[in-house]
């Protein structure tokens, strides 16, 4: 892994390198790169001109302007936090008001129909919403049969059995939320359990923690416990993780329960 002069130009990421620095700076949302796990994910995913993708969790959109730019797919840029009339200027100025579509919507609460999609994509964002066991049945509902569900996030290179490492005590008692980011292998059982996917792929960006270190640096030059966490870890615990599975053909996925029917009937409460 190498960085180049001018910021934010990392030889791997040929895509990302194309984009402007400050744009991407001021697009960011999150402690990772946006453009860099999204271009290394979709490095494996087969995205064509027509597809509808979502894009969960989208935060500032940077994301769904790359999917639609790069690829032509037709993209839904879904996320509850950050507003989506903030995201419509920027896709606006982008060029792309004809491909991306701003939407605020609850991961848990989607608005689409049922197997409207033929991707579902979430960067740096599924671990908010996504641990649940019974997450991936509800969300597979909007996957067409054989689409594909990938997911790119910063996270753990594998999960801890015993104690917690020593040098990552203070990080994760500061940011407990952190513990939802899991590793690869915990997402890859975590999915095949359930037998709605194949997984296609689950493994560690080489050298990522670089890439998570070099974005710190440049979006929350402030947050020093982060920053030298990740000097301290040197890769060993800490990085960026992909996973892509797709929905088998043949799996029925009811409709989830909403609300039961009043079916109330009354009786004396003590016996006789």
């Amino acid at each position: 892994m190498k960085f180049n002069e001018p910021v934010l130009h990392a030889t791997q990421f040929p895509r990302s390198n194309a984009y402007n620095p400050e744009w991407v700076l001021a697009s960011g949302s999150g402690g990772a790169n946006s453009l860099w796990l999204t271009e290394w994910l979709t490095s494996i995913m087969d995205l064509k001109p027509g597809m509808r993708v979502l894009d969960l969790g989208c935060g500032r959109a940077m994301s769904s302007i790359f999917f639609a730019r790069e690829f032509g797919v037709t993209t839904w840029a879904t996320d509850l936090w950050f507003s989506p009339q903030e995201n419509s200027r920027r896709i606006h100025d982008a060029g792309l008001e004809s491909l991306v579509f701003p939407i605020r919507a609850d991961a848990r609460n989607l608005p689409f129909a049922t197997e409207f999609f033929d991707a579902i994509i979430s960067i740096d964002a599924f671990a908010y919403f996504g641990t649940d066991d019974h997450y991936l049945s509800y969300l597979a509902r909007y996957l067409k049969p054989d689409g594909v569900l990938g997911i790119s996030c910063a996270g753990f290179v594998d999960e801890f059995d015993d104690e917690t490492p020593p040098h990552l005590a203070e990080l994760l008692e500061a940011e407990p939320a952190m513990w939802s980011m899991h590793s690869p292998r915990w997402w890859r059982r975590h999915w095949e359990k359930t037998g709605i996917v194949g997984i296609e792929r689950a493994d560690l960006m080489p050298e990522g923690w670089k890439y998570w270190l070099e974005w710190h640096k440049q979006i929350a030059p402030d947050n020093q416990l982060e920053i030298t966490t990740l000097e301290a870890d040197q890769g060993r615990c800490m990085g960026y993780y992909r996973v892509v599975a797709r929905r088998r053909n043949q799996v029925q996925l009811p409709d989830p329960i909403i609300t039961i029917p009043e079916n109330y009937l009354s009786k004396p409460l003590l016996r006789p």
